[in-house]
């Protein structure tokens, strides 16, 4: 997980990391440090688009003006600063004030190309045991201090001794070091994993002095805590003002170190960017009509086909945009915590599967507008399909006897309902899968045959919004005698109760970018499945998805990558381990007319705010119209 991912951990979307390594041009076995090369970029899937000496990406518009403002929502509130620590609820946009060594550029999503931020350069040998960065040396924090490798060596080991899931996610680092120039280096406990030398690119970098100084009023800071005071950093904004679980405003730094390194021309454009908390999603939708806040990215097909037609879309004030979305993909379902005796069979957990009538649910509450997931990889050309062949094949022949036999002869399909016939004959298949599974009708309650004692699920949730969903598909459950309760609960102990495994069912996601990694291991990996931060919220163990993992980590060319990609993604669906939900290939926004973006948009990104601008013209007749 990168350190971005723990900045939106808060937001409940459990976005991944980026896994980036390099192809060609490294040195051959047997040759010195010395002579290894340094590069400006790596990339997974070929060349780095953009040379060393690039003035500024494609996708920008480098002559954007800077100024005005923008004005976002955020759901929930918040009540810390520290990034590092696992636990409080951190503020929104957090990632606008911190930087890392290297980011990604947003139209090389395809092929993972990641470009230097505080380091301007890094290096690793051929076998991928250790990996260097060079800092750029005119990076610097706001307070005019420099940037320096002991900063980035003191963030690394601060992160992994705080969060369980940092010091689980960077696990084979085995020492983090100082060199001369301005170099910190990583070596890890092996050779051959590829991705290492290019996720430590993404740790995010703090100031060491500013946090081992005393605050305005003379008391030590103190990094293990909770806080609110604002933090100093390194990148393009600072926190203005605030109120906690209410909003904070971010203000451009006027003399930004990094303002003319190639990734930031034409970038952060906003003079203030602010961010407008709510706890209840009806009102935050209701406060968007009312013109409280500036950009919306509606995630409710619901709301999307129903609440879009007021009178400021209809004059052209607010723009309704969809955009493509080719550089993700996702599962999110519902999530049965296998923890739970009662769902440690598979056939149990298929049962719940044959009760959700998707299409019908889409039909009438989604205007048909969402697509079945039938992917751990959904939207993206990782998904596995037909049946499996050549190197996919050949990965899961070598773990034939600890898959399910579905695996090799059937292609994996989601019950279809969407008419009475169908959800009837759904209803027969699941009552015969809980049948098999030690289960019996007794009346109108499915209970236990050993016990008595009847099959129940309680779903917990915290927005309301998902009773539109829930009810349709409770209802299906109580019909073949399974008993249901639906909790809502507000987003802290919705959270709380999902990090501690405190729950029975509730609906989750796992993003996936198109170069899946290490990352894998937290979602699914059996190391995992006991840590009670982890993203293997199900509670998986099986040995099978641990070997396919481990070939995604180790692969060699993206050829194997791909094929180990598939191969997991068939072994998690024909486990049954969740009951996949819905997705959109889109991204659906509404903005008020206020802001221009360049003509050539990236292809895997909408970069809002990052690469839009305050379009003065837009804005004045917005104003006039109301």
């Amino acid at each position: 997980m990168s350190a971005w991912a723990c900045l939106e951990l808060r937001n409940w979307t459990f976005a991944t990391a980026l896994a980036l390594a390099v192809l060609g041009g490294t040195t051959g076995p047997g040759q010195s440090d010395d002579v290894l090369e340094w590069r400006h970029a790596t990339a997974l899937n070929g060349t780095p688009g953009y040379a060393a000496d690039t003035a500024h990406f494609d996708y920008v518009n480098p002559d954007a003006p800077k100024g005005g403002s923008v004005r976002l929502s955020d759901t929930g509130g918040f009540d810390s600063f520290n990034v590092l620590l696992p636990k409080g609820n951190l503020a929104p946009g957090l990632g606008l004030i911190y930087e890392s060594l290297m980011e990604t550029a947003l139209d090389e999503a395809d092929i993972s190309a990641q470009y230097g931020v505080l380091a301007e350069a890094m290096r690793y040998p051929e076998d991928y045991s250790w990996v260097e960065y060079r800092l750029n040396p005119d990076a610097r924090w706001h307070d005019g201090v420099s940037v320096t490798a002991e900063d980035v060596v003191w963030s690394f080991e601060t992160a992994v001794e705080l969060d369980p899931r940092q010091k689980f996610y960077y696990q084979n680092v085995v020492k983090a070091e100082v060199l001369e120039g301005g170099i910190v280096r990583f070596t890890f406990d092996g050779a051959g994993n590829r991705e290492l030398p290019h996720i430590m690119a993404q740790i995010l970098v703090l100031p060491k002095h500013w946090w081992q100084g005393t605050g305005p009023d003379g008391t030590p800071r103190d990094i293990t805590k909770s806080s609110l005071e604002p933090p100093l950093a390194s990148g393009p904004y600072r926190i203005k003002d605030f109120a906690a679980n209410r909003q904070i405003t971010y203000a451009r730094v006027e003399d930004y170190w990094g303002a003319q390194i190639p990734i930031r021309v034409g970038t952060y454009n906003f003079d203030e960017i602010r961010y407008v908390s709510f706890l209840d999603q009806s009102v935050e939708l209701e406060a968007f009509k009312g013109d409280q806040y500036d950009w919306r990215v509606e995630r409710s097909a619901s709301q999307w086909s129903k609440s879009y037609d007021f009178p400021a879309v209809r004059d052209g004030r607010v723009v309704l945009e969809e955009f493509p979305d080719k550089g993700s993909g996702r599962m999110q379902g519902f999530v049965p915590n296998l923890r739970l005796d009662k769902f440690s069979d598979a056939r149990v957990r298929q049962a719940f599967n044959y009760a959700f009538d998707f299409e019908t649910t889409n039909e009438i509450v989604s205007a048909n507008l969402l697509k079945r997931i039938n992917s751990y990889f959904a939207g993206t050309y990782l998904a596995a399909s037909g049946l499996p062949e050549g190197k996919e094949l050949e990965i899961l022949e070598e773990v034939r006897d600890l898959v399910p036999a579905e695996v090799f002869t059937t292609e994996y399909k989601n019950p279809v309902g969407g008419s009475p016939q169908n959800v009837r004959a759904n209803l027969r298949q699941a009552v015969q899968l809980l049948g098999d599974a030690g289960y019996r009708l007794d009346g109108r309650k499915m209970v236990n045959a050993q016990t008595g004692e009847q099959l129940s699920v309680e779903f917990i949730y915290f927005d309301k919004s998902a009773e539109r969903s829930l009810l349709p598909y409770s209802k299906n459950l109580n019909n073949i005698g399974i008993a249901t309760t639906l909790r809502l609960v507000d987003l802290p102990q919705y959270i709380n109760r999902i990090q501690n495994r405190d729950f029975e069912m509730a609906t989750l996601v796992w993003g996936q970018s198109l170069s899946p990694g290490n990352e894998q291991r937290d979602f699914w990996g059996s190391e995992a499945a006991d840590r009670p931060q982890s993203r293997n919220y199900a509670g998986i163990k099986n040995p099978a998805v641990d070997k396919i993992i481990d070939k995604i980590i180790f692969a060699k060319d993206r050829e194997t990558l791909v094929a180990a990609t598939r191969a997991l993604d068939r072994v998690l669906l024909w486990n049954h381990y969740v009951v996949p939900q819905f997705y959109a290939d889109v991204e659906r926004t509404a903005r008020w007319n206020r802001f221009g973006h360049p003509e050539n948009m990236p292809e895997f990104s909408i970069g809002f705010p990052t690469i839009w601008w305050h379009d003065a013209e837009l804005a004045a007749q917005t104003a006039a119209k109301k």
